[in-house]
Formats: C-alpha cells, structure tokens, sequence
C-alpha cells in the first residue's frame, strides 16, 4: 500500500510539472497600422496565449498559445471582439465602428504612421 501512494505521488507530480505544450498559428487579420498592431495584439494577452505577433503590412497574425486552454476559433473571435475581421470571423459592426476612423480598413481608411 505504501508503494502505491508514493507511485501516486510520483505521477502526479510529473504529470504537472510537465511544462504546456504551444502551438503556433498564423492567420489573416484586417488592420492598416501601428494602433491597430496594439489593439490586436492586446485582445490576446489573456491566459493561455504565450505570445501574439500582428503585421499589419502582410496582414497576418501569428499567435503562440496552449491548444489545451484555447481553441484556435477563439482566437479569431478575440480579434473579431476588438474590431478586426479575420479569415474566420467578421468584427460586429458595432466593435467595428468603435476603432479610430483611420483604422476603419473596410472604408480603406490609413493610418499616417
């Protein structure tokens, strides 16, 4: 019995002290400057995402998370709550609307910068 609590023990303790496994993914998302570059990548500094990379002059985020914590359709749907459509998920309207008129990229707006 005592050998099986402490066999136990071991492997719960290897089991979380495994460190999480990342993956990598990138996708398309509209935006047309530096704001836009902040306002994305701070709708996904939450739990979870280790890391995420806008460049608004490819138009692609790239976004180092835990696929045990999130699911990559979430993170189309961050994007799309701060206003920005992604391949996946157009931003609401309304999110849409609240983004500074020279980051309104459907009416072809740029940003000065």
């Amino acid at each position: 019995m005592k050998n099986l609590i402490i066999i136990t023990i071991a492997a719960l303790a290897i089991s979380f002290g495994k460190p999480p496994k990342y993956e990598t993914v990138s996708f398309s998302v509209e935006g047309t400057c530096s704001m836009c570059k902040d306002r994305i990548e701070e709708a996904l500094d939450k739990r979870g995402i280790r890391k995420a990379i806008y460049n608004p002059d490819e138009k692609m985020l790239t976004v180092i998370f835990n696929p045990k914590k999130l699911e990559v359709i979430q993170l189309h749907n961050l994007v799309a709550i701060a206003g920005h459509d992604t391949e996946l998920v157009k931003a609401s309207n309304a999110a849409y609307m609240a983004l500074p008129d020279c980051c309104r990229y459907r009416e072809g707006a740029k940003c000065d910068d």
